[in-house]
């Protein structure tokens, strides 16, 4: 009688039964199925969906705001939203270095500062949680990907040659900000801020959107295709944000971490990964590229087999993803509660600043920063 084949890996999932490793066809491992229901992925898409409900709404404010400063008070008046900083993160981190070197929170676009210490607090504690719970064009990145799978039934990996030059790019992009503003004095980034550019740099960021040339929208158009086919193709290889939060990530004290002593070796979690992580064979997962989004750990069948643990702590309970999303809350809504109560939230200029800057937004000349170094 003829001997019978090794079920496959899929075949013995469903069964239960035990699973020879692919890399090693004389080892069988088996599967002890997980008995707790992973509902990680539900709570950050909500967190994810309720953060870009967020950004639109502050986007329609901004948008109404500089309306009326465009008008000269002739529509609606509204007020300029503070968050709209937040899409500004070199000023974010310009910011950031003024406080650290004056001492002193910022006078004018304090909500920079509050906003990118909340995204890199949260990034330095959960795994770089920022691109991949909070972030709203992460999140449109993510739809897209997902899109592109439902359309054309896969995604597409560029090869190793090409996948690891493009990476480099965001951190070039990075290393030029990063040293731009390394060059600068807290009295240069003062100065920087408080010029008639630095007032409306976030009506100049709206303008370039909204008055889209025709090579803009050639790039836009590349980048929402290759998003379709290629998972998180801007963060991968373009946003330099991204790159920083990765890099902070590095000292985070969360990992993903796999015992191989449970684990089946099924290479779900590599499968699954949006970072392309070779999960699968790692003990921990140290990668900038981790965005801690968990869904790793949300498709592994293996009871106790990958988790989020905090360093040294391997093998007790893991961190849920409610714990991710409760904590990345608090570091949110603390830092912006604490900069609305001490009045450190709004800029504080006259009306009449804006009225007289927005509507010439665009002719406004960048002040010269070597004038201001020290």
């Amino acid at each position: 009688m003829a001997a019978q084949a090794p079920p496959t890996v899929e075949v013995a999932l469903s069964e239960g039964k035990s699973v020879a490793s692919p890399m090693r066809h004389s080892a069988r491992k088996k599967l002890i199925r997980r008995e707790d229901h992973d509902g990680s992925q539900r709570i950050r898409f909500a967190v994810q969906a309720a953060f870009l409900a967020l950004n639109l709404w502050i986007g329609l404010q901004f948008y109404l705001f500089v309306r009326w400063a465009e008008t000269g008070g002739q529509t609606a008046a509204v007020s300029r939203p503070s968050g709209v900083e937040g899409w500004l993160p070199i000023e974010g981190l310009m910011q950031f270095k003024y406080t650290l070197w004056s001492g002193q929170l910022p006078g004018l676009h304090p909500a920079a500062f509050f906003l990118f210490t909340a995204f890199a607090l949260s990034s330095l504690l959960f795994r770089k949680s920022f691109c991949g719970w909070l972030c709203p064009v992460g999140t449109v990145s993510e739809y897209l990907w997902k899109l592109g799978r439902r359309l054309f039934g896969r995604n597409f990996s560029l090869p190793a040659w090409l996948d690891l030059p493009l990476r480099s790019l965001k951190y070039l992009l990075l290393s030029f900000f990063v040293y731009a503003i390394s060059t600068m004095s807290a009295a240069a980034i003062a100065h920087f801020v408080a010029s008639p550019y630095g007032l409306v740099v976030d009506v100049r960021m709206l303008n370039f959107f909204r008055f889209m040339g025709t090579a803009t929208v050639l790039v836009l158009g590349i980048l929402g295709v290759a998003s379709l086919l290629v998972r998180n193709f801007w963060c991968r290889y373009l946003c330099p944000y991204g790159a920083l939060m990765g890099l902070i990530s590095l000292f985070s004290p969360l990992r993903i971490v796999r015992q191989k002593g449970a684990c089946i070796d099924c290479a779900k979690c590599a499968k699954a990964c949006p970072s392309a992580l070779p999960v699968d064979k790692l003990v921990q997962i140290r990668s900038a590229e981790c965005i801690g989004c968990l869904e790793c750990v949300a498709v592994c069948p293996a009871k106790d087999a990958l988790a989020l643990q905090w360093m040294g702590s391997a093998g007790k309970r893991p961190v849920r993803g409610w714990q991710v999303a409760a904590g990345v809350g608090l570091i949110f809504f603390g830092l912006v509660g604490y900069a609305k109560l001490t009045n450190h939230w709004q800029t504080p200029l006259p009306q009449q600043v804006y009225l007289r800057l927005v509507p010439t937004a665009n002719e406004q000349q960048h002040p010269m920063i070597g004038e201001h170094r020290e």
